[in-house]
């Protein structure tokens, strides 16, 4: 007869912080600027601990099993993009593509207007999260910004808000579509 016992483990996440970056953690609230950037990011950080030492930032937690072994790699890996995003923006590229009507794509102050999609009279919008920059180019749409996160919602913000319904998807090619990602094309 097999018995299965759980096994815990002593874990240690380290993220190494470039010079000129700091780190403030607040709470739930963990805060990185490096000059004029700031990233701040809510985290559940129950029974992680948090070290600050130098140019280090040390997560550990005692006796993990494997649910909360999860969650302290997911904080590492946000924390990583945080880093990440303070010395380089994310940028996505998205292309508009229209086959039957040609339409006008504009930023008006917080919102992206979508006029003339498909023919449709009532213009269509899509947000734009805060600290994130829109750039039109022709048929090119540069979205970037120093959070990951707040870069891919408003990427996907801008292709749900040309999602096509109730036509076929073979014909009515329009749309706005994310053609290069952070670390990848597609």
């Amino acid at each position: 007869m097999l018995i299965f016992t759980k096994m815990k483990k002593n874990l240690e996440r380290m993220v190494t912080l470039p010079e000129g970056v700091s780190f403030h953690i607040q709470g739930p609230m963990v805060t990185l600027s490096s000059g004029a950037k700031k990233i701040s990011k809510k985290f559940d950080l129950r029974g992680i601990s948090v070290k600050h030492e130098g140019h280090r930032i040390l997560l550990s937690l005692q006796k993990a099993t494997k649910r909360e072994s999860k969650i302290l790699g997911t904080a590492w890996a946000h924390l990583n993009n945080m880093v990440v995003g303070l010395s380089q923006d994310y940028v996505y590229k998205l292309e508009v593509c229209n086959v039957h009507f040609p339409m006008n794509v504009k930023v008006e102050g917080s919102v992206v207007v979508i006029k003339s999609f498909l023919g449709e009279v009532i213009p269509r919008s899509a947000k734009i999260l805060p600290g994130v920059k829109v750039e039109i180019k022709g048929s090119e749409i540069i979205v970037s910004s120093p959070d990951v996160e707040a870069a891919g919602q408003t990427s996907a913000n801008l292709e749900k808000a040309t999602r096509v319904t109730k036509r076929d998807r073979r014909v009515f090619q329009d749309g706005i579509f994310i053609k290069e990602k952070p670390g990848r094309q597609l």
